[in-house]
């Protein structure tokens, strides 16, 4: 019972909301239909619903089984499964903003899944629902959830599926019962207006996973997957573009190349890369650990960087990124120290002015025997700075 009461009240929480306007758009279309076909549409939802509880009510009883300790959204603790979520709802709010459309193209290719017309995206909606509810733990599901992650598999699955149950109930309802139909409104021209709004929640949904990935992956990593979901936006404008009733076939096939050719590019840019044991790990600066690491006769390297400072990023991507980098650094036990000047840093600026230097990007190069630190130029390239250490 907790599970169903739990499964009922998702329905109001901020992760369903957007799907929830959805499936309401989709009700609103379908009013003028016959009761049978509604009823249908309501069952493809609970369907798709259902088979992804039981789904993830599976992965996790294999995990389980192999002595995994996992819980409720566990999926969303990887941050390859955030970034794919998140470039998915970044598409559905396009979407819905009406950059591009679902037409029969697209439904050939498969593409369509969720907003399209028809069974298949009643069923994918359910699907959606049952992604987007899992960050969320609403009241009355903590107890069901924690007794369904200790019970036996049997037990497990049926509290999964009065959770499943209680999230689609609603939308069953609507569905079956033609009254409830009737408080609906009439399709007409509010429904477009309607519709660009619910972008926008799914726009704070993007927007929510963007800050959960921060807090996954470092802020270099974080920079590539915002600047892959620009991509990813720019393939939907792509096909929207190109796509249109009364393309030409040139357009068209621009359209669908460019778009799933930039679709590719936003995924390979935006993955989330996790941090490898032969990465740089930096310190942060200070002078005093200057003197020390000094005193200890180590070679040090000095990154005066911000966040904000575009060309520093390109430094660290292209120089830091470098295997051969990666691999001196850690031969040579080079002393990696990072003075983010991001915010503002009296001692950071304080030392920019006395190396006479009011702008970033900012490297010295400290050796054992020399009196005075290297200074770097502003661009650098992997030769420059393994050069610098052998002059």
């Amino acid at each position: 019972m907790l599970g169903f009461l739990g499964g009922l009240v998702l329905n109001l929480m901020p992760c369903v909301f957007p799907v929830l306007g959805i499936k309401i758009l989709g009700f609103v279309n379908e009013s003028d239909s016959d009761r049978r076909r509604v009823s249908v549409h309501g069952l493809a939802f609970t369907l798709g619903v259902l088979l992804s509880f039981w789904a993830l009510a599976g992965v996790l009883a294999v995990l389980r089984t192999g002595g995994q300790q996992l819980g409720w959204g566990f999926q969303l603790q990887s941050a390859g499964f955030v970034y794919s979520l998140g470039a998915v709802m970044l598409a559905f709010a396009l979407n819905l903003s009406g950059v591009f459309e679902f037409g029969q193209r697209a439904m050939g290719l498969g593409s369509n899944l969720v907003l399209r017309k028809g069974y298949g995206g009643s069923f994918f909606t359910g699907v959606l629902a049952t992604v987007v509810a899992t960050p969320c733990s609403a009241p009355f599901l903590a107890p069901a959830l924690g007794a369904a992650l200790a019970i036996p598999v049997a037990q497990s699955f049926l509290v999964f599926t009065a959770i499943a149950l209680g999230l689609s109930t609603p939308y069953l309802l609507l569905s079956i019962l033609p009254q409830a139909l009737k408080i609906l409104p009439r399709p007409g021209r509010w429904m477009e207006t309607f519709k660009q709004m619910m972008a926008f929640p799914l726009y704070a949904s993007v927007g929510y996973l963007i800050w959960v990935l921060a807090g996954q992956i470092d802020p270099g990593a974080l920079l590539g997957a915002i600047f892959g979901l620009v991509i990813v936006a720019l393939a939907c404008w792509l096909y929207g573009r190109y796509t249109s009733p009364g393309s030409l076939p040139l357009q068209l096939r621009f359209g669908l190349i460019g778009g799933f050719a930039c679709l590719a590019v936003g995924f390979i840019i935006g993955w989330p890369r996790m941090a490898a044991a032969t990465d740089i790990i930096w310190e942060p600066w200070s002078p005093a650990l200057v003197t020390r690491l000094r005193s200890g006769n180590r070679s040090i390297y000095v990154d005066f960087t911000a966040r904000w400072c575009a060309t520093c990023q390109a430094n660290k991507k292209i120089v830091f990124g470098s295997d051969e980098v990666k691999r001196y650094f850690n031969q040579h036990h080079i002393a990696t120290l990072r003075a983010d000047w991001t915010n503002a840093d009296s001692r950071i600026t304080a030392e920019l002015t006395k190396w006479h230097r009011g702008a970033i990007p900012f490297n010295l190069l400290y050796v054992p025997g020399r009196a005075e630190p290297q200074v770097l130029p502003e661009i650098l390239t992997p030769d420059i700075v393994l050069t610098a250490f052998s002059n």
